[in-house]
């Protein structure tokens, strides 16, 4: 049986002393249920298991996008199925639409769901964005900062929109402008005007921001071993401010097989979600402690030695940021969570006993 060596920043945990925070602690996390985005088809279960989540107390359920399915249908649907349940997009590609359209899409399904949407947003790479969207990736900070305050506008329906920005002006009166356009307000009264806007950010830059023009935000990688890497960018959140972190919860007696699908993931995020030197997820894993292992499973994984690169992840750093093991083992490492400044564990559990055992695990 996998015996985990304890590094040495889980010493301190180990020792009764739990990980540092900047906040008040959190006395649980909750959970939510990632459904991502769809592959070849959708999936069977879509609403039977979002209404046992449901049932089972699960916060939230998230839908995503990438270069197929969209992330706010699925959500649409899943509102006419559920009652309470929250509905977020983890996450909305700001190249897909105008922050204007999203702000309509937003208006609608908060409407239909009766206030229950967190609007999760994300710039995506330059493969996607350049690639699929046919858009420019340039300056994502300050496009990503620009996208929210015409969102924040559009909701709050103060005043008809006017704004005049780098990459968004309303109205337009740029190159090919007739100057016929005037200002004008959604026509949908929002339901709220606080709808909670949430950002996937993962640079020093990009989380400092989120936790000054955001409500939430949801990391790729966390570990709540080492607090030291995002202290500092997310002291500035304030109170109720959210940290939702997409986690592998498996409950099985051989750690080390329940870790492969982890190294997998992993292996594919750091070596081929984005070109050589433009890839902001192996800059991340750098940045927790594992350079050389990053840049090497970058290095295999682009060379076409994927199964390599899978075993070339360590797996230190795969069981920091996932709950594998037995119940008792995943119960212990939970405290660090809880402990933790992360509001909320997402989980793609895909069978209804998996996910009350996943309950009973974490909400008790």
């Amino acid at each position: 049986m996998y015996s985990p060596v304890m590094p040495h920043h889980c010493e301190r945990y180990s020792a009764g002393l739990a990980p540092e925070r900047g906040l008040e602690q959190n006395p649980a996390v909750q959970l939510g249920l990632v459904w991502g985005y769809w592959g070849a088809r959708p999936p069977s279960d879509l609403v039977s298991l979002t209404q046992e989540a449901e049932r089972l107390g699960f916060d939230t359920v998230w839908s995503a996008e990438s270069w197929g399915s969209d992330a706010f249908s699925p959500l649409v649907y899943l509102a006419a199925h559920t009652e309470r349940i929250r509905l977020g997009t983890g996450i909305v590609q700001l190249a897909a639409r105008t922050p204007t359209a999203t702000a309509m899409h937003a208006v609608t399904l908060d409407h239909l769901s009766n206030g229950r949407l967190i609007l999760g947003l994300g710039v995506s790479g330059p493969q996607v964005v350049e690639g699929w969207y046919g858009q420019p990736s340039r300056r994502p900070l300050a496009r990503t900062r620009e996208y929210v305050e015409v969102l924040r506008s559009a909701f709050a329906r103060e005043s008809h929109l006017s704004y005049d920005g780098e990459f968004y002006q309303h109205p337009y009166t740029g190159d090919g402008s007739q100057g016929l356009g005037k200002p004008l307000k959604v026509m949908t009264h929002p339901l709220r005007s606080d709808v909670p806007i949430f950002i996937g950010a993962e640079g020093p830059k990009n989380v400092t921001q989120t936790c000054e023009i955001a409500d939430g935000w949801l990391p790729l990688y966390y570990s709540p071993y080492r607090p030291e890497v995002y202290a500092d960018d997310i002291a500035g959140r304030r109170e109720g401010f959210e940290i939702a972190v997409y986690v592998v919860l498996q409950v099985t007696d051989d750690v080390e097989a329940g870790l492969i699908p982890v190294k997998t993931s992993i292996a594919l995020y750091i070596g081929g979600m984005g070109a050589k030197g433009q890839n902001y997820h192996t800059r991340l894993m750098a940045r927790m402690g594992f350079e050389e292992e990053a840049l090497r499973i970058q290095d295999l994984f682009l060379a076409g030695r994927r199964e390599e690169a899978v075993a070339a992840v360590p797996t230190e750093f795969a069981d920091e940021i996932s709950l594998i093991g037995p119940p008792e083992r995943i119960r212990e490492r939970l405290q660090a969570w809880e402990d933790s400044p992360v509001t909320m564990l997402n989980v793609s559990t895909r069978s209804p006993d998996d996910l009350r055992q996943v309950a009973e695990i974490v909400l008790g």
